[in-house]
């Protein structure tokens, strides 16, 4: 019996055993490895998409459970029937390497004179861990050894061959490898920034969730659900409040009020009481750049938040000085 014996009601069977079992146990009870690629999407969870196609075969009359190795296609072609002929919902997690993963690993190659590094390096180490930490909302989903060592090291192989200077035949890369490897060579120094920026960013906690990001889109027409509770943890650098506060009270005796240093915008002018001494507090120097300092007073600017805001928008981040720069500019009194 092929996959075309495969019935709907047989998926929803190994689904539910999926879930009674939980999915360690559901894998090792019927012989399948982790899905590499694609998952069956249901109700919110997902499901490894050959253990639930190898079951469902067990549903049909007069036939066995397949496992691992009684499949003669690989997840793709599980998928196109599970999905085109079933109805069900599939999420593929190939992911290719972003352009911001490009930059940091074609930053690696350009410090190593444009040559690849092994995975043994510490420089690959680092930068698979760092990356990891980029993906960390979507890695319950993707195999243990995604941005793995390895996989680092073979990307900075695929950028170091397709080097002008490189001697021999390039690897297997990407149109976008090729892309990013052009800009870095003709601005190293800009990409090198942007390549600590990103390193800034992501120690900061911002993450990526491809798969979320394409589930959130809804048409507007219809609305959608919200409000579940979710957790979120990322690292976030230590701040002393004191400081923040001494600022504010600093500001406020010299001037007699509160307001953004940027664009001059008073909290208490527009909102009353409750904006009274409102402000948000910026340092000049990002603590993602300057690690572990001793922050005086003087390395602070007080910011309303629309202005703090746009500091932080995109990276590169705005100094202080492009900010006030903007707002002349722009037709403020500064």
């Amino acid at each position: 019996m092929a996959l075309s014996g495969i019935t709907r009601h047989g998926v929803l069977a190994a689904i539910e055993e999926f879930d009674r079992l939980g999915r360690e146990e559901f894998l090792a009870k019927y012989r399948f490895g982790k899905a590499l690629s694609y998952f069956v999407y249901h109700n919110g969870k997902f499901y490894d998409s050959k253990a639930i196609a190898g079951y469902a075969h067990g549903e049909i009359a007069g036939e066995s459970r397949w496992t691992t190795d009684d499949f003669t296609g690989g997840e793709a072609s599980v998928a196109r029937h599970l999905r085109d002929r079933l109805g069900f919902e599939f999420i593929v997690q190939t992911v290719d390497w972003t352009r911001d993963e490009l930059v940091l690993a074609c930053d690696l190659v350009w410090a190593n004179d444009w040559h690849e590094l092994r995975a043994e390096y510490p420089q690959v180490i680092e930068l698979s861990a760092l990356l990891r930490r980029y993906w960390a909302s979507t890695l319950e989903r993707r195999e243990t050894n995604f941005r793995s060592p390895n996989s680092v090291g073979r990307k900075t192989s695929d950028i170091a061959t397709q080097h002008p200077d490189h001697k021999g035949r390039p690897t297997r890369g990407g149109k976008l490898d090729r892309l990013v490897l052009a800009e870095f060579m003709a601005n190293p120094q800009a990409l090198h920034e942007e390549a600590m920026a990103l390193r800034a960013a992501i120690v900061d906690g911002e993450t990526l969730d491809i798969t979320a990001a394409r589930k959130d889109e809804v048409d507007v027409e219809s609305g959608a659900q919200e409000g579940r509770l979710l957790e979120q943890r990322s690292l976030r650098y230590e701040r002393k409040p004191a400081l923040r506060n001494r600022t504010i009270k600093a500001f406020k005796k010299k001037y007699g009020f509160v307001a953004c240093e940027a664009c001059r915008f008073d909290f208490s002018k527009f909102y009353g009481l409750r904006g009274e001494g409102f402000i948000e507090c910026h340092h000049r120097t990002p603590l993602s750049q300057s690690g572990v300092t001793e922050t005086m007073p003087g390395d602070l600017i007080l910011l309303c938040s629309n202005c703090h805001r746009m500091v932080h928008c995109k990276r590169p981040w705005l100094t202080v000085a492009q900010l006030l720069d903007l707002v002349r500019t722009n037709g403020a009194t500064p």
